[in-house]
């Protein structure tokens, strides 16, 4: 058992905002109105991250940063923000956003900052890097299709082109488990030596000198799925070293969910390191109720001196790759080997077979069993434009105009999309995703990469939450179900989250912090986005500020890129 000693721990991370909230805010006016601003955003109701009651106030701001609260009645700045009957807040922190190739095509990205977010984590199993040529090679399918030439191999090679290009968010990362064992392993289902163990190692570390927040692992997908525990806990371990933490999309959201959370508890405990469960949920009908289960196991984990954590879109359809329905052997050895294998006759047979038996059911995290049926499969982006008119349909109607059983279908779509296609599966009960998201521990994903509805990007069709995860938060479960107090959502948003990655100056309001800041009317606040048309931007950020600069300005995307890389607390400069 364990307490995690980081840069700033909890009790410090509380104790700071304490000495803040303890400076009366008259005498904070009183030396604010010494100096001349930048920006004052006035007559707000402030909720400053902390999940405390709003209170009425000014913030002024220097820079990138906040330095003054209060009632800043005779200060003067170059430009005002009348904020009166509106929220002013920290902006938003998405906890995982897969973001770190769109935000190459669009810096800006529009979907994000029209949420109100201003920083995303990003990298879930898979990061952009390390990559070798083989890797380069087997992703350049998707680096033509969004334009991007590859000229980093490195995670500092990839944040030295985000710092050349400029981006509209600030961004981080994980070194992905999935892609350290690429560099090694390859794809094939295989273990490391004792030799090849090291090397692993020795990639998890350089990149943390990088800047990496920590270790993410996908252990549903491949070849993430070939890792055992023991090698999860001795990359791990290299993470914690250097201060990180370990965040997962865990090896069974479905019949296995209770193995799977043991498996985390492990790593946790042996490899002293705080964990982060992304997108935590009870996937397929048969596992609808379970969720409390899986909360009171964590509560208890936690109790002993666990750090666990998790964070939640708070929608009841998953995105994922099609091609993950086929279960994991039949991915050794990468993409192409799986289209071979799904094209002979006789091993598809095999796969289908494997599928549908159902005393395979707690080998692996079966996806075409969890949806509730081929008409709760909606195809929500293809790689081939040949195919784009599938987008938006769901399987079980693509199947009838085919003429086809269902899951032959599923995998001729893998087949035809060279297992580039994505869908959403409404496989999760919605009493189990509002248990989730009212967890005190539980922080708020995207699990979508930023976008925009134009250019090449708005050609795709993503799952609704690339647009509209904050939005239908505060929409649906702070002002419709009141699941949530907006000050318990704004916490989620906010100082949960930053607290999580170490942001000890991100995600409060309070003078010296960086001025991250979004100022709107909750009232107003829709999330557009439907499963038949995504790609509308969400609705109601009147002002998105980053690092003290706005990118949303009455409402407009002003196409400033003030964004800042944030590298973890291993970052090493010139290692």
């Amino acid at each position: 058992m364990f307490l995690r000693n980081t840069r700033l721990t909890w009790r410090g991370f509380l104790c700071a905002i304490s000495l803040a909230c303890a400076v009366s805010l008259p005498a904070m006016a009183v030396n604010a109105a010494r100096g001349e601003y930048d920006l004052i955003i006035r007559n707000g109701r402030i909720i400053d991250g902390t999940g405390s009651p709003w209170y009425h106030g000014d913030v002024a701001i220097r820079g990138d940063r906040i330095v003054a609260i209060g009632r800043l009645a005779n200060a003067t700045a170059r430009k005002t923000i009348d904020a009166t009957g509106r929220i002013v807040a920290p902006g938003f922190i998405d906890m995982l956003g897969q973001s770190e190739m769109n935000i190459l095509v669009a810096p800006s990205l529009p979907s994000k900052i029209y949420q109100g977010i201003t920083t995303e984590i990003t990298g879930e199993g898979d990061s952009i890097a390390p990559l070798d040529d083989q890797i380069i090679k087997n992703n350049m399918g998707g680096y033509k299709r969004l334009g991007i030439k590859p000229t980093w191999r490195t995670l500092d090679g990839y944040f030295a082109r985000l710092e050349k290009q400029g981006i509209g968010i600030n961004l981080g990362t994980y070194v992905g488990a999935a892609s350290v064992r690429r560099m090694v392993l390859g794809n094939e289902d295989v273990q490391p030596t004792s030799a090849q163990l090291q090397q692993m190692q020795a990639l998890v570390a350089t990149a943390m000198q990088n800047g990496a927040m920590g270790l993410s692992s996908a252990l549903q997908y491949t070849p993430g799925a070939y890792a055992t525990t023991d090698e999860l806990i001795a990359l791990a371990k290299v993470a914690s070293r250097y201060g990180g933490i370990y965040a997962t999309h865990m090896r069974d959201e479905g019949n296995a969910e209770a193995a799977a959370i043991d498996e985390i508890f492990k790593i946790s405990r042996e490899a002293h390191i705080p964990v982060e469960i992304f997108h935590l949920k009870a996937a397929g009908k048969a596992n609808w109720g379970k969720i409390p289960g899986i909360v009171a196991a964590i509560d208890h984990a936690r109790a002993e001196g666990l750090d666990i954590s998790a964070d939640t879109y708070a929608y009841t359809a998953w995105g994922n790759s099609l091609a993950s329905i086929v279960p994991p052997w039949a991915h050794a050895g990468g993409d192409a080997k799986l289209l071979a294998r799904l094209k002979d006759p006789k091993t598809r047979a095999q796969i289908k077979a494997y599928i549908l038996d159902e005393s395979k059911d707690n080998l692996w995290n079966n996806e075409w069993k969890e949806a509730p049926g081929p008409d709760g499969i909606v195809v929500t982006s293809v790689g081939n434009p040949a195919l784009r008119s599938l987008q938006g349909k769901r399987i079980s109607d693509i199947a009838k105009a085919w003429h086809e059983d269902p899951l032959d279908a599923a995998l001729d779509i893998v087949i035809k999309d060279d297992a580039d296609t994505s869908v959403a599966v409404f496989g999760m009960d919605q009493t189990d995703v509002t248990t989730v998201l009212k967890q005190p521990w539980v922080s708020i994903c995207n699990d979508s990469e930023g976008t925009e509805p134009w250019g090449i990007l708005g050609k795709a069709h993503p799952h609704p939450r690339a647009y509209g995860t904050f939005p239908q938060i505060i929409q649906k479960y702070v002002e419709q179900q009141h699941a949530l107090t907006l000050p318990d959502a704004i916490r989620k948003f906010t100082s949960l989250a930053a607290q999580r990655m170490g942001l000890t100056q991100r995600g409060v309001i309070k003078a010296g912090m960086y001025a991250d800041i979004v100022v709107f009317d909750p009232a107003k606040v829709v999330a557009t986005a439907t499963f038949e048309q995504p790609n509308q931007l969400a609705k109601g950020m009147d002002y998105v500020i980053v690092n003290g600069v706005p990118v949303i300005a009455d409402g407009k995307m002003t196409h400033a890129l003030p964004g800042k890389v944030l590298r973890g607390p291993g970052y090493a400069p010139g290692k």
